[in-house]
């Protein structure tokens, strides 16, 4: 039963979509704005949700598109895939961004049937490591406020909270609850 976390090879591209990244939870973020303009805060908290919340979590196209890019080496970045008994069990898709000074992880999933077993940690250091190598400053990530878990992840392996975007993928999210979240892992 050996785990194995190896780069990704364009071979190995068209098997990936097995992978079941789906969300799990009972909470979620809750962000209240109060104030306005350069006056305005921002309260984050944990709080209930209604029902359970079983999401399929599809890969998005921006992590499909680079994940293939990086496969193939036509674009700087991290791709990883954890392997056991030769079935894919985690993908991790990661863009330097070099004016920033940080390596970017756009995608990272775990088969639901592999959680919990230290893949997720295991990558995201790799990608920490692979940074500090490169001589980059840190390390960032994004999530939604109702990826509970994800927020949970990042916070576990040492990420920070460093800001939010209530508009990034509508000009409702906060109605939605769904704002984005951007972590920060500083390798200063």
């Amino acid at each position: 039963m050996v785990m194995q976390i190896r780069p990704i090879r364009p071979a190995d591209l068209d098997r990936l979509i097995d992978i079941d990244g789906t969300i799990e939870s009972s909470q979620y973020l809750h962000v209240d704005r109060t104030g306005e303009g350069l006056c305005a805060t921002w309260k984050i908290e944990e709080r209930p949700l209604r029902e359970k919340r079983m999401d399929r979590n599809a890969p998005g196209d921006e992590g499909e598109f680079l994940l293939k890019q990086v496969a193939s080496g036509a674009e700087e970045g991290l791709a990883l895939l954890a392997e056991h008994e030769e079935v894919n069990v985690a993908v991790l898709v990661a863009r330097e961004e070099p004016q920033y000074g940080a390596i970017r992880v756009v995608d990272l999933r775990v088969d639901f049937e592999h959680r919990r077993q230290g893949l997720g940690s295991a990558m995201i250091y790799q990608v920490i490591s692979e940074a500090r190598a490169r001589g980059l400053r840190a390390v960032s990530a994004e999530t939604k406020t109702d990826n509970y878990p994800a927020a949970n992840f990042l916070t576990k392996c040492g990420f920070d909270l460093a800001g939010l975007d209530t508009r990034r993928h509508t000009n409702h999210d906060l109605v939605k609850e769904a704002v984005t979240l951007f972590w920060y892992a500083s390798l200063d």
